[in-house]
């Protein structure tokens, strides 16, 4: 009998175990068999949304130091947002105010709203949106599938200071969704919770459909499947650019898969790494196992892909797309409003259990950069009406997408050191040059010179030297101006394209400006622009003489000059006429700017009004000094108004 029942039970606790084992393979979010975190029992009383934050554990890091608050630990947490009401959630923002020096090293299930790469300091809070998971069905509607209804995302950072038994949770956290309603947050020991219930106050728009409005944006991306089976489907991919000044050159544009999906062949654009080893040591190996991976475009979770090359716009196998093979140019539309434009299609393989034509989820996390081009950040892709497309053929009919996602993508100004171009100053009235910046566009980790430093001033013919070459000129000027130098140096400005704003001259109708640039870089820049804001005087433009110049007066009056026919190219740096000893030549353009101050008044043209607010090299907002040239009474200029008003006061003198 005790036989018996000891059998029964094993063959029950195997059966029992193998249907668990089951119920994880079939799970489609955990990849790893886990489970959802259950929320906690305070979520039952709640009708709206339930977000938590769960401090999970932490480690002390190197280096181990006596002060405490100076001390780093590893932190790990979990933070939910789960739909307890009746209403779906889409778009869900999660604001974690934090409060320790937190640095985050990772957000698994989430991004990042204000920051664009890892680590990423949120010391002053940060936002999370959905990864993948952002739109959050009820209960009801999906018999309480928490995987559905839920959001959860991994946290791993760094934070200073509150050792044990202290637990370093955040000051608040909160829902940032319009119509939602945050009380402060209850606390119990290791666990922060909040119930957001909506504002009954907050009008809600009605929405004609169920997808999201197509929104304007400078740059926007639209991710349109066009066909879809079981286990694959064909995406199109087009980018507008639709700001005056905005620019990409040579762009590179990344995103990550949500769902173990990769690129199994494109056409109109290529990723920089041919690469399947992802497949073979992963979930895909398994499933496709019949499959040619030698084939496969790119496995990686985090392809970066570029435009192809203009000689391969024909080719039928990986080209022959419109608007493709720029060469990675995407224009300003005030330049060329069909080189604005840039499309690129791939056929996209999913893995399980994604296996029906309408399971398909859009990338993530998507960024584009190119070469001293506009800085674009981008949101998270949003569903929206299916994209029409008309008859190839000429017939009046249009084919609607399986699907269309759109990113929108805004310009944002570069981070302290972080351009990629700098202005000089420099005025007929002061011999001096004021040079770019100390590191305006970032530094080496040198010990050798000294990055927080003001820059030195240099004589003119220093503007045409490479930075490293500069030191005994700048050391002699200094000298003979009379000023005192600190050693070390100021580090250099690291920028591959500077530009000389140089004012000319001054009188009573009018004054002009030359405008120099130098290309540092080893690569040509076609079709380059240059646009110039002047808050006061910008207006007073009449003339570029060497270069083709449009003032766009509805665009805060900026001053838009572009190269001349045949002279569209701004040269790489070259070697010198004798490499041996003479130092490398830029790439340069010059132009002279006339203005009028025709209804201009109290303009104060050395003072700072005949120099830019703004200044943009293809797209790219360029660091300006933070000085302005002030006149010189030793130059001749100043000498010869002295001697003539001393000779005035002398002639003066003589007749009393």
């Amino acid at each position: 009998m005790n036989i018996r029942f000891v059998t029964s039970l094993i063959l029950f606790l195997l059966l029992f175990s193998c249907e668990i084992l089951f119920s994880r393979a079939q799970d489609p979010t955990t990849g790893g068999g886990e489970k959802p975190i259950a929320p906690p029992p305070q979520a039952a009383s709640c009708n709206g949304i339930f977000i938590s934050y769960q401090f999970v554990s932490r480690k002390k890091e190197y280096p181990h130091l006596k002060n405490a608050t100076a001390q780093p630990w590893a932190f790990k947490s979990t933070a939910t947002v789960l739909n307890t009401g009746t209403t779906e959630m889409k778009e869900w923002k999660l604001f974690i105010k934090f409060q320790h020096k937190e640095i985050l090293v990772s957000a698994s299930g989430a991004s990042v709203e204000d920051a664009d790469d890892m680590p990423a300091d949120v010391s002053n809070g940060t936002t999370l949106t959905g990864s993948g998971q952002s739109v959050l069905k009820t209960s009801i509607d999906t018999a309480g599938d928490l995987t559905q209804i839920q959001a959860e995302m991994k946290l791993v950072g760094t934070q200073f200071g509150v050792r044990p038994p202290g637990v370093p949770m955040p000051k608040t956290i909160k829902l940032q969704n319009d119509g939602y309603k945050c009380p402060a947050p209850n606390r119990r020991a290791k666990i922060m919770y909040a119930c957001c219930v909506k504002d009954p106050k907050f009008k809600v728009k009605k929405e004609k459909t169920k997808f999201y409005a197509r929104r304007k944006g400078d740059l926007v991306i639209s991710y349109d499947v066009t066909q879809a089976t079981k286990n694959n489907y064909q995406a199109q991919v087009t980018m507008e650019n639709n700001h005056p000044l905005g620019r990409l050159d040579h762009w590179n544009l990344t995103w990550e898969w949500m769902r173990g999906e990769f690129i199994y062949n494109m056409k109109g654009a290529y990723t920089h790494l041919k690469d399947y080893a992802d497949c073979l040591l992963g979930p895909a190996a398994t499933y496709y196992s019949d499959l040619d991976f030698s084939q496969v475009q790119n496995c990686q979770k985090n392809p970066v892909m570029a435009d192809l090359p203009p000689e391969r716009a024909k080719d039928k196998i990986i080209g022959n797309i419109p608007f493709c093979c720029k060469n990675g140019s995407l224009m300003s539309p005030i330049m060329n409003k069909t080189n604005a434009k840039a499309v690129f299609q791939l056929q996209v393989f999913k893995l399980p259990p994604d296996l029906n034509v309408s399971s398909i989820t859009p990338p993530s996390k998507w960024k584009i950069e190119g070469i001293v081009s506009t800085n674009f950040k981008c949101g998270n892709p949003l569903r929206v009406a299916q994209a029409q497309f008309p008859d190839p053929g000429g017939l009046d009919e249009v084919s609607l997408a399986v699907a269309s996602w759109q990113v929108v993508c805004n310009i944002t100004r570069p981070k302290k050191g972080k351009t990629k171009c700098c202005v000089s100053y420099s005025g007929y009235y002061n011999e001096s040059i004021i040079p770019c910046d100390t590191c305006a566009c970032g530094c080496d980790d040198d010990s050798t010179c000294r990055k927080n430093a003001a820059p030195i001033l240099i004589p003119p013919e220093a503007l045409l030297i490479p930075f490293v070459n500069r030191t005994a000129k700048a050391l002699a000027w200094s000298k003979l101006r009379h000023k005192r130098v600190r050693k070390p140096l100021p580090c250099g400005d690291n920028c591959g394209v500077s530009i000389n704003w140089h004012v000319s001259t001054n009188y009573k109708s009018g004054w002009s400006v030359r405008v120099t640039l130098f290309n540092w870089k080893e690569n040509n820049f076609q079709d380059w622009f240059v646009a110039a804001q002047l808050k006061k005087a910008g207006r007073g433009f009449e003339k570029a003489y060497s270069f083709n110049g449009t003032l766009l007066r509805n665009l805060n009056n900026t001053i838009f000059l572009e190269g001349l026919p045949g002279l569209t190219y701004l040269m790489a740096i070259t070697n010198g006429t004798n490499p041996r000893k003479d130092y490398l030549v830029p790439g340069k353009q010059q132009s002279v700017l006339s203005f009028n101050k025709k209804n201009l008044r109290n303009l104060k043209i050395e003072k700072g009004d005949g120099f830019p607010s703004k200044l943009f090299f293809n797209g790219e907002e360029c660091s300006l000094p933070k000085i302005y040239p002030i006149p010189d009474f030793g130059h001749k200029t100043y000498a010869n108004s002295v001697l003539v008003l001393l000779s005035l006061a002398f002639t003066v003198l003589f007749f009393l």
